[in-house]
């Protein structure tokens, strides 16, 4: 009996310190504020916002974005796979196949030191 008692005391503690935590209420959090309006020279220039047009196919959703008149960017989305995107080359004015708008440039992390 003496050797179940500790252990027995030690069990009815622990669910008497998880059921102290059990009944706390989570704090309240603040809301998240609005964000800031745009500057006035961006908001008020229609040339600076791209104008995008949706071509609904049977079988793909076509986005074409332009900026300036310029058609810039194709954003191709198949029914069935993953879209893809048609960039503009800026030498030509071709367009090149990209599966994601990463541009694949890594930043070199080198080991200066370690302690």
């Amino acid at each position: 009996m003496r050797l179940h008692l500790p252990g027995l005391l030690l069990i009815a503690a622990f669910a008497w310190a998880l059921d102290g935590t059990a009944q706390k209420a989570p704090p309240k959090l603040e809301p998240v504020p609005e964000p800031p309006p745009p500057p006035p020279e961006v908001a008020a220039d229609p040339d600076l916002q791209p104008q995008v047009t949706i071509i609904q196919r049977e079988n793909e959703t076509i986005e074409e974005y332009r900026l300036n008149g310029r058609l810039t960017m194709i954003k191709v989305t198949p029914r069935h796979g993953r879209p893809y995107f048609l960039v503009a080359d800026g030498v030509n004015g071709a367009f090149v196949r990209r599966d994601s708008l990463d541009s694949g440039m890594r930043v070199p992390l080198w080991l200066l030191y370690e302690f």
